[in-house]
């Protein structure tokens, strides 16, 4: 079920379902987007959001598409940074047959496929100067023209944008326009670094866990103060990334500090590495626990004759398993990375029979997903 933030009882809400609701998190600068977006949902205006990336905005520029007037028509999503510069003007405006090398049929064009709609442009700031005359005329007349076409098609699109630079600083440069900057921001709606709304990672990670599905998994205290402290250049986008990981390494596990830190560890050797100086100085709440999906309660009843001694055995062997698949069935690492010396974590693998192959098998589907590395 997906998480929903609290609504209290002075929120104006456009109806019981309010799409703007769906927005996860509990912070004032969520809340801020939130009616920000049921103002802009009253109107056609062009909407500009901007944020860093990875902080949600093409989740608000939906969010708003399904606020307004025109919720019960499309959405059209473009990223104008990953179009090829030639191909940039035939995605938006569409083309006709023999119009142009490989023009092999006519093709309608996003504005007008989105007509009645909302065309959500996404990072606007890397659209080419050139392109940017042409769609500027285009917001001015609100009609388009097909590639190898004379003729205007009037078109009634919503545009949304967003983008991550500067545009100011863009702007001075001369790599923006800055009538279209007016054009396109009539009403602004910036979203800040996941960093700078720290109330919004617990709501995010149960949201994310729910998103997921599988089995369950739960955080300690201190595991949830390196999260919370955590300074996030990758925004929600990399939080999400880090759940993922745990759901798949730590199922219906109690995730601990180390464990937590040795998920920002595992990252591709190219990647940006983990930021030691963003963990908190001490940890708070030591012992309290704070699950993060309620199906069950994975630590069993104490009624029911139960088996502490099985239970403990179960849950080391889910750990050693976790560290192997981790260290990619490297022995030493998979001990280190539980703190224990390599012949301890030997003798515990032929103790519960675990072999190293199983570090590459999918617990879910029994698949084997790739190849042992050496020691």
């Amino acid at each position: 079920m997906e998480y929903r933030p609290k609504v209290t009882g002075s929120e104006r809400i456009l109806h019981p379902d309010d799409p703007a609701l769906h927005l996860v998190g509990d912070s004032a600068a969520i809340e801020e987007v939130r009616s920000l977006i049921r103002y802009a949902a009253a109107t056609t205006i062009p909407v500009m959001i901007t944020g860093p990336s990875g902080c949600g905005k093409e989740v608000v520029a939906k969010a708003l598409h399904r606020c307004s007037l025109r919720a019960d028509e499309k959405f059209v999503g473009v990223n104008c940074g990953a179009i090829p510069r030639d191909l940039l003007e035939s995605e938006l405006f569409g083309h006709e047959k023999g119009s142009f090398t490989g023009a092999i049929a006519q093709r309608i064009g996003q504005f007008e496929d989105a007509s009645k709609g909302t065309l959500f442009l996404d990072e606007i700031g890397d659209m080419p100067f050139d392109m940017q005359v042409k769609l500027l005329r285009v917001l001015e007349e609100k009609q388009i023209e097909r590639i190898g076409s004379t003729q205007s098609i009037a078109i009634d699109t919503r545009i949304i944008s967003a983008t991550h630079q500067n545009l100011d600083q863009a702007i001075s440069e001369h790599r923006f326009r800055e009538d279209l900057f007016y054009r396109l921001s009539v009403f602004p709606i910036d979203i800040p670094a996941l960093k700078d709304r720290r109330e919004d990672i617990a709501p995010l990670i149960r949201h994310f866990i729910a998103k997921i599905g599988g089995e369950a998994i739960y955080f300690s205290a201190e595991a949830m103060d390196i999260l919370e402290n955590y300074a996030w250049p990758g925004n929600a986008r990399e939080l999400l990334n880090i759940i993922e990981r745990a759901v798949l390494l730590f199922p219906e596990m109690m995730i601990s500090a180390d464990q937590v830190s040795s998920l920002f560890r595992r990252r591709a050797s190219n990647a940006p590495s983990y930021q030691a100086d963003a963990l908190p100085a001490r940890f708070s709440g030591a012992g309290e626990v704070r699950p993060f999906k309620h199906d069950s309660d994975h630590r069993g009843s104490l009624g029911g004759g139960f088996d502490l001694k099985k239970h403990l055995m179960q849950e080391e062997r889910k750990y050693l398993l976790s560290a192997l698949r981790m260290a990619e069935g490297v022995v030493a690492e998979a001990a280190h990375l539980v703190s224990l010396r390599r012949t301890t974590f030997v003798e515990k693998m032929r103790r519960h029979k675990i072999e190293r192959r199983m570090a590459l098998t999918d617990p879910r589907s029994g698949m084997v997903t790739g190849s042992i590395r050496s020691e």
